[in-house]
């Protein structure tokens, strides 16, 4: 299992669920991924597109204008 973190700061929809689906493209099953955004929307969003591609949301927080998602990939 590999843990990564991806940066998608200062991105608006849809930008950080595309660098999301690029980033765990070359991931495999089993590791997990950090993203932190500024778009509140990536609350909703890159949820529900986990939910459509068999991946685990594991957390989500949000802190001082930043939001953070952490999935584990299907």
């Amino acid at each position: 299992m590999t843990k990564e973190s991806l940066n998608a700061k200062r991105l608006l929809c849809p930008l950080p669920v595309i660098r999301t689906q690029d980033k765990v493209k070359t991931m495999t099953s089993g590791d997990v991924l950090e993203v932190v955004c500024t778009d509140p929307g990536v609350m909703q969003d890159i949820p529900a597109w986990c939910r459509i591609n068999g991946h685990k949301v594991l957390e989500t927080s949000s802190d001082d204008m930043e939001y953070i998602i952490i999935l584990e990939v299907g």
